[in-house]
């Protein structure tokens, strides 16, 4: 089973849940995803990248994001098609990056990052693609075309069944449970950012309010607006 179903499966009994709530200081917005929304997003991503890219089971796609509400969508899509995520872009199937970056894997799709889930304003260049524009039109349910095992890789050397152990194991030492609302200014930079900032909260349960570009003096304020209970970061 993918690393993205054994993270979901245990939400779908409250799918209006709120799951990631997503503040970007520097733009001064907030945008609120429920378990329903997300799993939605993760499943066009997902039947995109096997769709459009013949994604399989061990693949790389490279996710070069940083934590943002749409990230969410890319990382749980490309798990549960199996896709072992990576962070340099160089040999993967396809890199996921922002639109000032660049990219040399085999297709490269940009991550518009805008607040309210709009594409890219003008096509990419270089034959990229615009990942939002795209992969919404893709289905709103996932099926996978081929097995998933626990030992299939999923982040950079890890596979699927180790990066679940580790991110229940990190959850469990900071005594989170499903009853958290979790305020994090964790940065998903690379294996450990994407593990400590995302997976492990998932891993918990929790409700995680994210905070990107965070403003120190409004971090008080986040924190009785959305009733968290613990900090990451």
């Amino acid at each position: 089973m993918s690393l993205t179903e054994q993270l979901l499966r245990p939400l779908p009994a409250s799918p209006a849940k709120p799951l990631i709530t997503h503040y970007d200081d520097a733009l001064g917005s907030r945008v609120e995803l429920s378990v329903a929304t997300t799993a939605n997003w993760a499943a066009k991503t997902a039947n995109w990248l096997v769709e459009e890219f013949d994604v399989e089971p061990g693949d790389a796609v490279a996710v070069r994001l940083p934590s943002h509400w749409q990230t969410v969508g890319v990382l749980l899509g490309a798990w549960w098609c199996g896709a072992r995520v990576v962070t340099e872009t160089g040999g993967a199937r396809v890199a996921f990056v922002t639109p000032d970056s660049a990219s040399d894997a085999e297709a490269t799709a940009v991550v518009s990052l805008d607040p309210m889930g709009r594409g890219l304003a003008e096509p990419p260049a270089g034959g990229a693609l615009d990942y939002l524009g795209e992969a919404r039109l893709a289905g709103d349910q996932f099926s996978p075309l081929f097995p998933v095992p626990g030992d299939t890789p999923a982040l950079g050397a890890s596979t699927v069944d180790e990066v679940l152990t580790e991110s229940r194991s990190r959850a469990a030492k900071i005594g989170l449970s499903a009853s958290d609302r979790v305020l994090s200014t964790v940065d998903w930079d690379g294996t450990e950012g994407i593990l400590d900032g995302l997976l492990v909260p998932l891993a918990a349960g929790v409700h995680l309010v994210q905070v990107s570009n965070a403003d120190p003096a409004k971090l008080a304020d986040r924190r009785a607006a959305e009733r968290t209970t613990a900090d990451l970061g």
